[in-house]
């Protein structure tokens, strides 16, 4: 879970410092660059895993991929920045299993990491170029400061205490050095305190320039590295869902991927997965588990559409296929294939919030797209449903998992808690005489981001209302739509951007 980010020199983010909740949602006009900053959480975590080659180049392009690294650099004209940074405090789960099925349990689960990359020239031919990691670092956040960094409503007794975890004093990975005699060091979990990290607690080390890939990425022991591992898992977790309705209709192969894929494809075969495939079992227990899940997946459509009495997975053993079909009331089977987009995407988020396999960080663009405005507020309260329930500890019915989803919509933003939205515009940079234009998120006054050290950014007012224009105050009538769910998690309802009282006043004449 991703609790502060800071980018700098990354595509059009220029000195971004956001802090993030359980939930959150980014709005603004198209080209402003809120899919740069998934980018940059996606090219983080591809850091995690690849080389740093591949990890760029599995970044969006404006053509698709990236074809040349340079483009992932903040550009002035045909000028490029030197050099791009990431620093990302989290908090991750306190166990989980190394690349040799080990547990590892994590010696604190509050950190810092930082990592700062440069783009290098090749040689042998002038017009390529690498990346070229320049620092790499990996520190714990203090308990005692845990009421600084996580400033999000939350239960300290309840929920902080068993999300932050640990005693753990010494950095896990660190950078001494500069130019060609820069070392980046890996420190066992067993070490010492910040002033003695070169001497207790050491582990292998790498001199920076030769590097292929961060240190981070080459955590795979549980004995040794047991918290930069969990690191690691936890930034390979984050995923970014961009569910296309040609691979939600497609039925699934018996011995497919039992995985949602980013593109919402295999969604049959995830289905299947969760229900146990009972289908088939003699065992009652197996059939009873199945059905329990087709209901519930069926209740949660039904706040979607009113016509469902049944969702299930048809498995077709001569065509070694499975497929989704809804069924209504009338007893008619309907295919994934002509299910609408809206429906087969609002199915689709509600098979990831059932999977307990699927923890971490969910970045979503755009998720109102095919739905109805009148059934926004349900997709917003089964956002709400998939991350953590800061009011409650964590567990197997309450994972550390977080939703970021960005929008134009103002029928979204209006629907949206005051202080789960983040409101994204261009701002005017000057430097050295050049003047650029970068993103920047604002949040609403007197929501919990004001209290933050740093020089927190409001939007304006007006600002605000150019979104809201088109949202009519709510009646009594559909009140339900955003409550309906509420008796899931049992929480306190949300104020929404459009009951502020500095903003509902405003809105009155778009009534009339």
């Amino acid at each position: 879970m991703i609790t502060r980010i800071k980018i700098s020199g990354f595509k059009n983010i220029i000195d971004l410092d956001v802090r993030f909740g359980p939930f959150t949602c980014v709005a603004g006009a198209n080209g402003v660059g809120k899919s740069n900053l998934f980018d940059a959480i996606m090219f983080l975590s591809a850091l995690a895993e690849k080389t740093l080659l591949e990890a760029a180049i599995s970044v969006r392009g404006e053509g698709g991929r990236v074809a040349d690294v340079r483009h992932l650099f903040h550009r002035t004209g045909e000028d490029y920045a030197d050099k791009m940074s990431f620093e990302v405090e989290m908090i991750i789960p306190h166990s989980g299993k190394d690349d040799y099925g080990q547990t590892a349990e994590a010696g604190i689960t509050s950190l810092r990491y930082k990592v700062c990359l440069a783009y290098r020239r090749e040689h042998s031919d002038p017009t390529q170029g690498g990346l070229e990691l320049l620092h790499e670092e990996l520190e714990r956040i203090k308990l005692g400061d845990a009421g600084k960094h996580f400033l999000f409503p939350h239960k300290v007794a309840t929920w902080r205490k068993s999300a932050v975890r640990g005693r753990r004093s010494a950095f896990f990975i660190s950078t001494r050095g500069d130019g060609p005699d820069r070392i980046i060091q890996m420190h066992q979990d067993s070490g010492g305190n910040k002033t003695e990290k070169w001497r207790r607690g050491a582990g292998p080390s790498f001199p920076a320039m030769s590097l292929p890939r961060t240190v981070l990425s080459s955590a795979t022991n549980a004995a040794e590295s047991p918290t930069a591992l969990l690191v690691r898992r936890e930034m390979q977790s984050w995923r970014l869902l961009q569910l296309e309705p040609s691979a939600l209709r497609q039925p699934d192969d018996l011995a497919t991927t039992r995985k949602l894929g980013p593109d919402g494809s295999h969604l049959p075969a995830t289905l299947y997965r969760l229900a146990g495939n009972g289908q088939n079992s003699n065992n009652s227990a197996d059939i009873d588990g199945a059905d329990q899940v087709y209901a519930e997946l069926a209740g949660h459509l039904s706040e979607l559409l009113n016509d469902v009495r049944e969702v299930r997975v048809d498995r077709d053993e001569k065509r070694e296929l499975l497929t989704l079909e809804v069924v209504d009331r009338d007893g008619t089977a309907h295919p994934g294939r002509s299910l609408s987009d809206g429906t087969l995407r609002f199915l689709a988020l509600t098979v990831l919030g059932m999977d307990n396999e699927e923890q971490g960080l969910l970045c979503l663009e755009e998720p109102e797209n095919g739905i109805h405005p009148e059934r926004i507020p349900a997709m917003i309260q089964l956002l709400y449903d998939i991350a953590t329930d800061t009011n409650e500890a964590l567990g197997p019915d309450n994972p550390l998992n977080q939703v970021i989803i960005n929008t134009h919509s103002p029928a979204v933003v209006g629907q949206i808690p005051d202080d789960s939205l983040l409101i994204a515009e261009l701002k005017e940079y000057v430097n050295q005489g050049k003047r650029y234009k970068g993103l920047s998120l604002k949040c609403l006054s007197e929501t919990w981001r004001t209290k933050a050290p740093e020089n927190t950014r409001i939007v304006s007012r007006g600002k605000l209302l150019s979104y809201l224009n088109p949202i009519m105050p709510e009646t009594d009538d559909h009140e339900w739509q955003l409550f309906a769910a509420q008796k899931r998690k049992k929480q306190k309802p949300r104020c929404r951007v459009v009951d502020r009282a500095d903003i509902r006043p405003l809105m009155l004449p778009f009534s009339e």
